[in-house]
């Protein structure tokens, strides 16, 4: 049993071997896994929560036949990256970003960022816009634009982020990592589509991320960048960040969204167009939920491919 416990909590369990490759980058001070597949123009892969590098797995391989470079990464605290026990404010994700687009010997690249990441894509394209090629986000409104949403929309979106406000409870990180993360099931279980639910697919994705989440500290890593966000809010930080985040969007935007998504609620997400000013697509996917790249990746990957070579 303590041989198994090392095995399943051992950051080994994120290497997944496949026709890509596995390295590590420095950027912005920390130490990041990436995973690469091809040549060509960059498109970097941003996971969300509770997720790693591994969500991209489709898109990785199909992007890089398609002649582009594509490259997933761990965010700071998942996965095999750095764990540092700060650096998860919105200022300093974004900059990881930049950093990695420089560390991967790039001027820019095209972003595509999902939940969590997402949210991290959109600050990047607002903070950095020359590192920005193309924006594609799935499953993420704009960041004010879900601020707005749960301090308004008391039965929608505030409800729909009962999990959030859980997050800033000291130690809930053991919460969800006790009796094998069953807590990330249940999680994936309820911001999931049914259909994808019944798949081997989804069986796959529900026990790597339970894995990898119990990864040590990891867990921590996640929740502090959901703390910082509501904690900023009634300080100096939070207010430069939220007057920052306000500049708008001047790289073309194309966001997909589940029609079905219960963490980030559709009626939320597409109220982000308001701030770009950039040419901008939306669209709806028909019974996907907060994972359209797991749930439909062949649609997802023909909508990255057909907006970047745009």
């Amino acid at each position: 049993m303590e041989s198994d416990q090392r095995r399943i909590t051992d950051e080994a369990c994120v290497l997944v071997e496949g026709p890509w490759t596995h390295r590590f980058v420095h950027a912005n001070g920390s130490r990041f896994h990436v995973v690469e597949a091809g040549t060509g123009p960059l498109v970097l892969l941003l996971h969300g929560f509770p997720e790693f590098w591994w969500a991209w797995h489709e898109q990785l391989t199909a992007l890089a036949e398609a002649g582009y470079r594509a490259v997933a990464v761990d965010l700071r605290g998942y996965g095999a990256t750095d764990k540092p026990p700060r650096g998860y404010d919105g200022f300093t994700l974004a900059a990881d970003v930049m950093g990695l687009i420089r560390a991967l010997g790039e001027r820019d690249a095209a972003l595509v960022g999902a939940g969590a990441g997402g949210m991290i894509a959109w600050t990047t394209a607002s903070f950095h816009p020359r590192m920005v090629r193309r924006l594609v986000v799935l499953g993420a409104a704009h960041p004010l634009r879900l601020r707005s949403a749960i301090l308004t929309d008391l039965r929608g979106q505030t409800t729909a982020s009962a999990q959030l406000l859980r997050f800033q409870l000291p130690r809930y990180e053991h919460q969800l990592t006790r009796d094998g993360a069953a807590a990330i099931g249940a999680l994936l279980d309820a911001w999931t589509g049914p259909s994808f639910r019944q798949t081997k697919a989804y069986a796959e994705a529900r026990d790597r991320y339970s894995e990898a989440m119990r990864i040590p500290q990891a867990m921590f890593c996640a929740l502090e960048a959901y703390r910082w966000a509501f904690r900023s809010v009634l300080r100096w930080h939070g207010y430069r960040f939220t007057r920052q985040l306000r500049e708008p969007i001047v790289t073309p935007t194309l966001q997909l969204h589940g029609a079905l998504d219960t963490a980030a609620l559709p009626s939320t997400a597409q109220g982000s167009g308001r701030y770009v000013l950039a040419e901008y697509e939306w669209r709806l996917l028909d019974e996907v939920g907060h994972f359209p790249h797991l749930e439909t990746p062949e649609t997802v990957t023909g909508e990255i491919l057909r907006w970047i070579k745009a």
